[in-house]
């Protein structure tokens, strides 16, 4: 049986707020660590990568 690859959300910031969509998970700040571009979340395994050309940084 095939597991299904998880959400890959772009995103413009390095702080971000994942909830799995609705009736998901906890709501969860994430911070996308720079030296990686991307995290996933603890819960629902969605991956938010940064944007080319986002600003890293505050």
């Amino acid at each position: 049986m095939a597991q299904e690859a998880p959400e890959v959300i772009e995103v413009d910031k390095m702080r971000i707020a994942c909830d799995g969509g609705e009736g998901g998970h906890p709501r969860v700040w994430l911070q996308i660590p720079g030296e990686h571009g991307w995290v996933e979340c603890p819960y629902c395994d969605c991956k938010f990568v940064l944007k080319e050309g986002a600003t890293v940084g505050h």
